[in-house]
């Protein structure tokens, strides 16, 4: 079962009073980066691609289609006993754009990071609101304790 978004925002830090939802939080935008190396995933580990943070003009990220990587501006705790689930804002997916996400495992503490799809010109301000972080209850055996805990804090 899913949680109620005030559920969610009492595991949040500074939120802003529009963030909370009925279902759940919007999180939102802190930077957006372009990956100018390739990465690698393998049998026995991964390296990221070297990326670098793009510019934003008074606080605006003038974007162009292509793939970039975002990190959310919030702090987010998925607590134990639950998994976090992310999806985009409609006003994304309105204006030609797709964030693709994956499992926010119980344990997780970070500013996470999205892959965001442009497929038309868009300009994003720092702090909008992004996606929307659900939690539902779910069983499972240990917590998070990868490469990833604790990233951009």
């Amino acid at each position: 079962m899913f949680k109620s978004g005030r559920f969610v925002a009492e595991r949040l830090d500074d939120l802003r009073a529009e963030q909370v939802q009925p279902n759940g939080v919007d999180l939102t935008l802190g930077s957006v980066f372009e990956q100018v190396e390739p990465g690698r995933i393998g049998r026995e580990g991964k390296t990221v691609g070297t990326r670098r943070e793009l510019d934003a003009e008074d606080g605006v990220y003038h974007l162009d289609p292509g793939g970039y990587v975002v990190q959310y501006g919030d702090r987010v705790v998925i607590p134990e006993g639950h998994v976090g689930f992310l999806y985009p804002r409609s006003s994304l997916l309105r204006n030609s754009c797709m964030l693709d996400t994956a499992v926010w495992d119980a344990g997780y503490e970070g500013k996470g990071e999205g892959l965001l799809e442009v497929h038309h010109p868009i300009e994003l301000e720092r702090g909008a609101r992004i996606a929307q972080l659900v939690l539902a209850e779910a069983a499972h055996e240990g917590t998070y304790e990868g490469s990833y805990q604790r990233e951009n804090l």
